[in-house]
């Protein structure tokens, strides 16, 4: 199944559980984390190879590859972002950035045209991007968002 996983648990509608991750990002993060690592480990083998007129010593090289590791790791942080919802109300982790909102603290759900994320409507004209909720998952997000806002009519009581 491609996209969005969407993964719905609960025997009643009032413990239903839902948790959403990207797919597309996450594929496309472990892709992208291989390709790096890859070229900065190639770089780091021929620096001592090459003949340029500077001369690298094996620190150079491990640095390189350390510096490919990072990388790889970066790219792999794009696939952490998770939505959990239940009756009591949603955890949203986007990269590096966790928070928990209460059902009444959000106004909607919301994923406005030409958008790459769903969002939380709150309070004051703010919202909260969920990054785990992405228009390139297509029908995945839809579910996903549809999900959310039956959560969130359910605990609103409408």
């Amino acid at each position: 199944m491609d996209g969005t996983r969407l993964r719905v648990s609960g025997r009643t509608r009032t413990d239903e559980t839902v948790v959403i991750r990207p797919r597309r990002a996450a594929w496309m993060g472990g892709v992208v984390a291989l390709v790096m690592l890859a070229v900065f480990t190639v770089v780091a083998v021929l620096l001592r190879t090459s003949d340029t007129g500077v001369i690298f010593h094996l620190s150079d090289q491990i640095a390189m590859i350390g510096v490919g590791v990072l990388l790889a790791a970066a790219a792999l942080s794009f696939a952490t972002p998770r939505v959990r919802a239940d009756a009591d109300g949603i955890d949203v982790r986007n990269i590096g950035v966790g928070r928990h909102f209460d059902w009444s603290e959000v106004l909607s759900v919301s994923f406005p045209d030409g958008a790459s994320f769903a969002r939380l409507e709150l309070p004051d004209d703010e919202y909260y991007a969920l990054l785990a909720v992405q228009a390139v998952d297509r029908h995945h997000a839809v579910e996903a968002v549809r999900a959310l806002r039956r959560l969130h009519k359910q605990a609103h009581g409408s």
